[in-house]
């Protein structure tokens, strides 16, 4: 038999953490003085310590060590839980991998620029849904939305409703275009709203993975956001895959364009 200071110091383990197991049951001392308290364990719980070691290192959690412990648990479930554990770790490669593509293709930016990192900088987010009213037609061009905007405005008011954040732009063009844009003009709302054969309402769903970067300036030179995530896109091995979304974040009333802030949004996915 072994004081708990010898079992540490011959399995590695620090008392500490040997405590820690038996209080949650996981191993146990063979024998507690009952006088002293002092923990006694066997060599041949050694085995039992290295498997909790083992399945820890795999990453699995001390509860489902516990349960792969057990002397009854069926080998469909232990093999089921390891085939979790497994699928798990791969998830992480892969995401894992995607960041390290994404290293890579900022530092051969950088090198191939000779200047320092773009003012956009681009991150993969998930956009949850979101209700809005909406109102979508083909305009001359993309200054020409205003119109749609005042429509759009003008019926919310009517209804005394107030959007909940900042307004946005839907483009629904294929590629860009310079005249008749298809372009729809959204106000996020949470309260009850009729809708019209002009003001749609409806819940834009949610986006796994959404390409963004933040825009700073007139709005005119949104197409310096565009162009970055597309110079991004490709080196990092995504595809765009939906509508791009110009989420207007601070839009100026003095007349300051530089003060404007908006999001570019585009969603995407991997490529190949």
């Amino acid at each position: 038999m072994f004081k708990i200071g010898d079992f540490s110091r011959l399995s590695q383990v620090p008392t500490k953490t040997l405590r820690y197991y038996d209080e949650i049951g996981l191993l146990k001392p063979s024998e507690v003085d009952r006088f002293t308290g002092y923990r006694y364990y066997s060599a041949s719980q050694l085995s039992r310590l290295n498997r909790i070691l083992l399945l820890k290192d795999l990453g699995l959690s001390l509860d489902q060590i516990g349960r792969l412990l057990e002397d009854d648990l069926p080998p469909a479930q232990l093999r089921g839980m390891l085939k979790l554990r497994q699928a798990e770790i791969e998830h992480a490669l892969e995401e894992e991998g995607a960041r390290l593509a994404r290293v890579a293709a900022l530092i051969t930016q950088i090198e191939q620029e000779n200047v320092r990192l773009s003012r956009y900088d681009v991150v993969l987010k998930k956009v949850a849904p979101l209700r809005i009213a909406s109102v979508r037609d083909v305009v001359a061009n993309y200054g020409a939305q205003g119109e749609l905007w005042n429509e759009l405005e003008a019926y919310l008011t009517q209804h005394n409703i107030k959007p909940v954040a900042p307004c946005l732009t839907l483009d629904h063009n294929e590629s860009y275009k310079e005249r008749d844009v298809d372009l729809e003009v959204c106000e996020p709302i949470d309260a009850a709203l009729p809708a019209t054969n002009r003001v749609q309402v409806r819940e834009l769903p949610a986006v796994e993975q959404m390409a963004c970067t933040v825009h700073h300036g007139p709005f005119n030179q949104l197409n310096q956001g565009y162009r970055a995530l597309m110079q991004w896109a490709e080196p990092n091995g995504y595809r765009f895959c939906g509508p791009s979304r110009e989420v207007y974040l601070q839009v100026s009333t003095s007349g300051d364009d530089s003060t404007n802030v908006a999001e570019i949004q585009i969603p995407v996915e991997r490529s190949g």
